[in-house]
């Protein structure tokens, strides 16, 4: 007994001293005399007194944890100010452009633009588009390549507080059509580069009655094959004897919380869904990078991503038109020439996906790949299995790792540089910050339940699903839904933790150590990814069961030794082998872009089923397109678009990574 008494005792001196420890760093990192490290210092000290693991974890991330928040409140007194100024995004890049004129803004290859370039082209769109009708709240699609003109083009309609549709340059079919529906499009501005995909819609009479504008480079207009379209607008003529339109001298307070874009994500089903993106949510998203990674305004970002998604548009090219950086752009992402680009135009930041990282670390090794400057790459989906070799053969000194989705609020961010976590959040706060994992059933995804029917938290070590509850005061918490309403509800739980609460339904299993890191386990629900896109089971599902007329058809997500994602399955029931390969391959090529046409296609005599009829994907997911194994023939997408029967030799370098993915 005394023995017991003797060891309480020492856990509980311990745990004290760790607490005082802890307590005394915030205290003295603060300054001893401020107001706010006093409050800190009571605070900790009132709720640290727990267990030793608690403690042991408080004092693991004590320095982590002081440097966050510093960076977190100075980012949150940014957003206060511009969200009670009422600043849109084209009104701060007004302030830095005046103040700089001559840096540049973006850079493409040979060609740059600079800040007042920039900003008298941005302009020039708010005074053509204002002579043309365009109203406040009105919609315009643009459909355009990377290009310099690119975001000053939407920047100059947000001045007119019209609303910019970024419509993903790979769409085409039924997607496109449906993209520039939904958003609602009064006008539609397209780059030469994709004319073809617009005669298209003209020809099968599917383009809405709206006016058409085409921009085209200088160098291009004499170009065959970038003739104006009949009945199309010259916009980058008109754009040459435009008078600029300049911001109004004042604003109104609620203009930063005002429609900005509409920025396309395939979601958990469906069709593309024009997720809302206000001005303040867009300085969220970029502040919010700037600051928790302390980049510099005099960084040069190496932006090769696309321009329609929030990584390359929002995420990238916010570093210059929110904070002052150079902005590198590229048309399309190039193993080959990253590392080059980097030195050649001196960059000092980097953007990254998960799938680029696997495509540099295919290339043959070169040591000129280390020739760079580069001290920090940012981006999302960096896997731990090749985290470590990445950064070790390309030297890169730290990484940035983001966690969110581009409608969502469950926002995290690494900034420690540690092998996996998508972020964390201080474990004193872990049931104050917006961001919780709930228990669920891994298979389904339902939410489990307490007796009270409230959902449940993880604990540590345990996978849940990851939801953000809902503040529509706060840049950090809020959901602005999608353009469709009964879109936005689909992805809200209710009545959570307590009645009237509202959380955001993130879609994907993560788990949580003691220490508070986050590492993403995999996706619920109907959707995976793939070259670095999300895909909809349910739209090519439709466009299979179309196109063969046979009565069930399952697409589902399926893994690939060494290679990021999972590429796309689908199972069709065909007793009777009668599907004509050819033609599917065809009808796919012509109605899906690349990423989300599926790489394998099993046909079987039936589908396996729940006892409640519910088609049972996660058995064939497991199945895979295992030849040694299944008898049913599965057919393989080859180079030639073509799918063809999955050869043995085929297999093996699947299996081994060498087939090219």
């Amino acid at each position: 007994m005394e023995v017991q008494l003797e060891l309480n005792l020492k856990q509980k001196l311990a745990t004290r001293l760790g607490t005082l420890l802890v307590a005394s760093l915030v205290y003295f990192c603060f300054c001893c005399d401020s107001a706010v490290a006093s409050l800190v210092f009571a605070v900790l000290l009132a709720l640290l007194l727990r267990s030793p693991t608690f403690v042991f974890a408080l004092v693991m991330t004590a320095q982590r944890d002081i440097m966050a928040l510093q960076r977190f409140l100075a980012l949150n007194l940014y957003l206060l100010k511009r969200d009670r100024g009422g600043y849109t995004v084209a009104r701060c890049f007004q302030q830095l452009a005046r103040s700089q004129p001559q840096k540049p803004c973006f850079v493409m290859d040979n060609q740059a633009i600079t800040y007042a370039e920039a900003l008298l082209l941005s302009q020039k769109v708010a005074g053509f588009f204002s002579r043309q009708g365009l109203q406040r709240g009105d919609c315009v699609a643009l459909l355009m390549e990377t290009r310099l003109e690119y975001p000053c083009i939407w920047m100059g309609l947000s001045q007119l507080g019209v609303i910019t549709a970024l419509i993903n340059s790979n769409l085409r079919g039924e997607s496109l059509l449906h993209s520039i529906k939904v958003a609602n499009a009064k006008a539609f501005i397209f780059g030469s580069e994709l004319m073809d995909v617009l005669q298209s819609l003209i020809e099968n009479e599917q383009l809405p009655c709206i006016p058409v504008y085409q921009y085209t480079d200088k160098e291009l207009r004499s170009v065959p094959g970038h003739e104006l379209l009949p009945g199309a607008v010259d916009l980058s003529a008109a754009l040459t004897t435009q008078q600029a339109l300049a911001l109004p001298p004042s604003c109104a307070a609620e203009e930063a919380r005002s429609k900005l874009l509409y920025v396309y994500t395939s979601g958990t089903t469906g069709l593309p869904k024009a997720a809302v993106i206000t001005n303040l949510r867009f300085l969220f998203m970029a502040a919010g990078t700037f600051y928790m990674l302390r980049l510099k305004r005099d960084d040069v970002v190496y932006n090769p991503l696309p321009l329609y998604h929030t990584a390359g548009g929002i995420v990238g090219v916010g570093m210059a038109l929110l904070n002052g950086s150079t902005v590198v752009l590229r048309k399309k992402f190039s193993a080959k020439n990253f590392w080059l680009d980097c030195s050649r135009h001196d960059c000092t930041v980097a953007q990254y996906i998960g799938e680029l990282c696997r495509y540099l670390l295919a290339t043959p090794y070169n040591p000129e790949q280390q020739h760079h400057r580069l001290r920090l790459m940012y981006g999302n989906g960096l896997r731990p299995q090749i985290w470590p070799q990445f950064v070790r053969r390309f030297a890169v000194p730290n990484i940035g790792e983001i966690y969110g989705a581009t409608e969502g609020n469950s926002n995290l961010i690494n900034i420690t540089n540690r092998v996996g976590a998508i972020g964390f959040v201080p474990i004193y706060g872990q049931k104050i910050y917006p961001v919780q994992v709930l228990r669920c059933d891994e298979e389904t995804g339902e939410l489990l339940k307490d007796p009270r029917g409230h959902c449940i938290r993880c604990r540590p070590g345990e996978a849940g699903l990851l939801v953000g509850k809902v503040n529509p005061r706060r840049a950090v918490s809020a959901f602005h839904g999608y353009a469709d309403k009964g879109d936005s509800e689909q992805k809200l739980l209710r009545n959570v933790f307590a009645r009237g609460d509202v959380f955001f339904n993130s879609g994907d299993m993560v788990v949580c150590d003691i220490l508070g890191y986050f590492y993403f386990k995999d996706r619920t629900g109907d959707t995976f990814r793939w070259r670095g896109e999300n895909v909809a089971t349910q739209e090519v599902e439709a466009i299979i069961t179309n196109c063969v007329g046979l009565e069930d058809c399952v697409v589902y997500g399926v893994q690939i030794p060494h290679v990021e994602g999972k590429a796309g399955m689908a199972a069709i029931v065909d007793p009777e082998r009668k599907v004509d390969m050819d033609y599917l391959s065809i009808v796919l090529r012509g109605s899906l872009p690349p990423y989300a046409r599926p790489l394998f296609i099993r046909l079987l005599d039936e589908i396996p089923r729940t006892a409640t009829f519910k088609l049972k994907k996660r058995e064939l997911a497991n199945e895979g397109y295992d030849l040694t194994s299944l008898a049913d023939p599965i057919y393989y997408l080859n180079r030639d678009g073509v799918y063809r029967q999955l050869s043995s030799e085929q297999y093996r370098s699947l299996q081994t990574g060498t087939a090219g993915l």
